[in-house]
């Protein structure tokens, strides 16, 4: 998940990964399964000024390391976290609906011991989170493009 820039006459995409950074669209495209992918936005659409709100809301989370416990923090970034933060500060816009980690199943045994290895025994079950899935059913959003499944 990431947001779709034109830089230099390309396009790439802001993504939250190992780091905060710009992906050739092409390039995270590929990195994908069997090349499919989905492009939403805004049903609204953007105007040039929003866009260089959205550009100017981004600079600041760049080259922030990924968040492998889903902290609501600016230190450490997750991808769904990344695209909602730069929409909610740029245009006051909230894509999808901010949940807590109490409200996932997280009974399943593989989820169970990733909970367990991230956190130990302390999981912070009211941190708020945003999933991509709530994020991709977002009522806001179009599919403009796809590929794929």
């Amino acid at each position: 998940m990431g947001v779709i820039f034109k830089r230099d006459g390309k396009l790439y995409v802001l993504e939250a990964s190992a780091t905060v950074r710009f992906t050739p669209l092409k390039e995270w495209i590929a990195r994908g399964k069997d090349d499919a992918y989905v492009v939403k936005r805004l049903r609204t659409g953007l105007t040039q000024a929003q866009i260089d709100k959205l550009r100017k809301a981004a600079r600041p989370l760049e080259g922030r390391s990924y968040d492998l416990t889903f902290e609501w923090s600016d230190a450490r970034i997750y991808c769904s976290e990344l695209v909602w933060k730069i929409y909610d500060r740029a245009l006051h816009v909230e894509i999808g609906k901010l949940q807590r980690l109490a409200d996932f199943d997280l009974s399943d045994s593989a989820v169970r011991a990733k909970m367990k290895e991230r956190y130990g025994s302390d999981v912070p079950m009211d941190e708020a989170v945003i999933s991509p899935g709530a994020m991709c059913d977002s009522p806001l959003l179009q599919v403009v493009a796809k590929a794929g499944n």
